[in-house]
């Protein structure tokens, strides 16, 4: 056959000749390597490259495909996933379609993990309409988690600035190991019986799918479901995702985030109570102004219908007086009251107690101060903060005796 008689193709026809060729040739695949170039576009979708010491290969996964990741993949993370071999025709570059993506070397652990997953989404446990209310002002906060993590320091700052108000119940527990979803179960049990707060705090710092495995266990995801205490969890970072995270009322993306969503902010609820103030004048003031006027009108009809106007008068003008009377001793005692509301608010400013003689020790940790409530915090020849009611002076502590 002559150079003349074969068939030209397009670019087009033979990047779609190429494509069919591939597909029939390579069923699902299953590929490992390091992700690189992760972009996450708005449309939901994701697109990255895979690649290890020998080479690498684009790869896309549509948005009805990494919803069920569970996690946010990153440029670096080592992953496995599995897809199909085709090629992208308008560029001509070989790609893959991926279906499934999982951490590499978890695979055992993230298949049972979106079985689970299935099985409990099916029974119903991450409806919306089950979830409870997690309460605005609650009148006291639970937190179950691990005595010696360093998420429970961030927590209990966090509540301590937003609202100092609010007492705090801990339930000890271990977070991480065979052991750790018994244990959890039973603070929960525990937090139960004793009714005593309005909100729990279930939280853990970061770590790996095998680090949060406890959080993945089936018996504490029925034990959630069933609290009749609204549940907050916070289990690791933004991008980890846990059983107990879909489960709970609420998921915050971190501990710290958990205890901002159950504390409400001092100056909010100030500036709430200053609302309700006013609102409840305004409505005793527009009472009084429709009594007025409805008293004007029997008034009016009185000296028309009774011989006596001017005897009638003088009883309206007492009756008049003695209303002006009662309305200014309710006045009163509701004014009383709020002085009292606010003298209580006032109580609780902290820079009272400072003026009352006392004293706080801040020492600080990770940039942070916190304040030193045991003694056994103090450390010889460590720079303190000390403040006080008129301000507050760094000290350096030389001995120690307790």
């Amino acid at each position: 056959m002559s150079e003349i008689s074969r068939e030209i193709l397009s670019v087009g026809d033979l990047n779609r000749a190429i494509a069919a060729s591939l597909e029939d040739r390579f069923d699902t695949v299953w590929v490992s390597g390091e992700i690189s170039n992760f972009k996450a576009y708005d449309s939901g979708h994701w697109y990255f490259s895979l690649k290890d010491e020998e080479g690498q290969i684009r790869c896309v996964m549509f948005r009805g495909r990494n919803g069920q990741v569970g996690f946010m993949p990153q440029s670096g993370d080592l992953v496995e996933v599995s897809a199909n071999l085709g090629l992208y025709v308008p560029r001509g570059d070989i790609q893959l379609t991926i279906q499934t993506l999982r951490r590499a070397g978890m695979g055992g652990l993230y298949e049972a993990f979106l079985k689970l997953k299935a099985k409990l989404a099916k029974e119903g446990l991450f409806d919306e309409e089950r979830k409870r209310e997690i309460p605005t002002h609650p009148r006291s906060i639970g937190i179950i988690t691990s005595p010696q993590a360093a998420a429970l320091k961030d927590v209990l700052s966090t509540l301590a600035r937003r609202a100092p108000h609010i007492p705090i119940v801990i339930y000890p527990t271990l977070v991480q190991g065979p052991d750790a979803p018994a244990g959890i179960i039973s603070a929960l049990k525990a937090a139960e019986k004793e009714n005593a707060v309005d909100v729990i705090l279930l939280v853990r710092g970061g770590g790996g799918i095998e680090d949060l495995w406890a959080f993945n266990d089936e018996q504490l995801a029925y034990a959630i479901a069933q609290s009749p205490i609204p549940i907050v969890s916070g289990v690791g970072h933004e991008t980890d995702f846990t059983i107990a995270d879909f489960v709970s009322d609420l998921r915050a993306p971190t501990p710290t985030g958990a205890a901002e969503l159950a504390a409400p902010r001092k100056d909010q609820m100030l500036q709430e109570l200053d609302a309700i103030i006013q609102a409840l004048l305004q409505r005793i003031n527009q009472r009084v102004e429709r009594e007025a006027q409805t008293l004007d009108q029997l008034a009016l009809r009185l000296s028309h219908a009774l011989p006596n106007p001017d005897r009638m008068r003088e009883q309206i003008q007492g009756w008049q007086q003695r209303l002006n009377q009662a309305w200014s001793v309710r006045m009163e005692s509701w004014k009383r009251n709020q002085t009292h509301y606010q003298s209580q608010l006032e109580m609780l400013n902290p820079q009272r107690t400072l003026e009352r003689g006392y004293a706080v020790i801040l020492s600080k940790e990770k940039d942070q101060l916190h304040a030193v409530r045991d003694p056994e915090e103090l450390i010889s020849n460590s720079e303190y903060l000390v403040r006080l009611a008129d301000g507050s002076a760094r000290i350096e502590i030389g001995k120690i005796k307790r």
